[in-house]
């Protein structure tokens, strides 16, 4: 291949076509930024190159910041020094926050794995989509309302508040996030029950092909499991009985080694815990599990893996210091956080192979 050097300039007679050429994939193969502790991302990965972080605290050109980059669904922001580079988690409920930016590597044995629940164990994302769908008709009093395929991302990974916040900005920016909570609730309540009766809506919670072998591998294997979901303890507990019903599995607080959730709403009458503030993309559900539930110090981070299907669930495995897999089917492409994945796997056949 010709070096960009070799190329006419246009004095011999052409018209410097092939100089163009050359110089635009030159151009192209360029990384869009290296943000350290994380690496190169590409031009075509989905990140966004910014001036200013979302809050004006940090600019390009200033105070030693080198670039600053979004995920491709604006949900995190990294501001990159020469050395160092931080992490912005925006919120939609006003509660933004910064986190450095760790070092990862993934190193065997594998001494643990960190899993996400929903699209990534079992197939539910459409329901609770489904039940975020019928909160904003609630609040419209429109029956027939519909969310749009571009919505997906910003109603599936992150918390009930968020997911709902988005709604109602976009679609009846009158309303409030403690209206649409409580027709959440109501409906959700509804729909639970009407599964727990043997009557819910069809093939609400499915487990995801090749689950119960990879999980018993990792048994095998003598690695610890951590579950861990972004969902309060109401939707999440039901979902994970009926996969371990449908697995034929047991009782799943005696096959996983630590279980966490967002907590338990705060509603009228009820102590609630903290979670709906803190969810992914922020790293303490992971971090969380895997130093307290676990028992596995930062130190030790290296053999530790998160699996997830979502990009808020990438960044949050990311900004805890773990090394995380994508898994295919979830919003990760579309969220552009494919590059902050070490790898990205089609089934847990794969995931296995690689963790061997």
């Amino acid at each position: 291949m010709s070096d960009v050097s070799d190329v006419s300039d246009g004095s011999d007679g052409s018209d410097g076509s092939d100089r163009a050429v050359l110089e635009s994939k030159k151009e192209t193969m360029e990384p869009l930024v290296v943000i350290p502790n994380i690496g190169a991302i590409s031009r075509d990965s989905g990140f966004v190159a910014l001036d200013t972080c979302s809050d004006g605290v940090f600019v390009v050109g200033s105070k030693g910041v080198k670039s600053i980059t979004a995920t491709g669904d604006r949900k995190v922001e990294f501001i990159a020094f020469d050395d160092r580079a931080l992490a912005y988690v925006k919120s939609s409920m006003g509660y933004p926050a910064y986190y450095p930016v760790h070092p990862v590597s993934l190193e065997k044995p594998i001494r643990a794995v960190l899993m996400d629940l929903d699209g990534t164990s079992v197939h539910s994302e459409h329901f609770w989509i489904w039940i975020i769908q019928m909160s904003i008709a609630s609040l419209l009093g429109d029956p027939g309302f519909e969310l749009e395929e571009s919505d997906l991302p910003y109603v599936s990974g992150h918390s009930v508040s968020e997911h709902l916040q988005y709604g109602i900005r976009k679609y009846c920016p009158y309303k409030t996030v403690e209206d649409a909570r409580r027709y959440y609730f109501e409906h959700t309540d509804r729909e639970m029950q009407a599964i727990l009766d043997g009557h819910g809506k069809e093939g609400a919670f499915t487990p995801a092909p090749g689950l119960k072998d990879f999980l018993f591998e990792l048994k095998a294997m003598k690695v610890k499991i951590g579950l861990v979901t972004s969902g309060l303890y109401q939707k999440a507990w039901p979902e994970i009985l009926s996969a371990f019903r449908t697995l034929n599995m047991g009782d799943p607080r005696d096959f996983y080694d630590a279980i966490i959730t967002a907590g338990f709403a705060i509603r009228k009458g009820e102590p609630g815990t903290l979670g709906e503030l803190s969810p992914k993309p922020h790293p303490w559900l992971y971090a969380e599990t895997c130093r307290v539930g676990l028992g596995i110090p930062f130190s030790d981070r290296a053999h530790v893996v998160g699996i997830e299907d979502s990009g808020a669930g990438v960044c949050s495995i990311r900004l805890a210091g773990f090394a995380a897999i994508g898994m295919v089917g979830g919003n990760i492409v579309e969220s552009g956080t494919r590059e902050l994945c070490g790898q990205y796997c089609a089934s847990f056949e794969e995931i296995a192979a690689a963790l061997r």
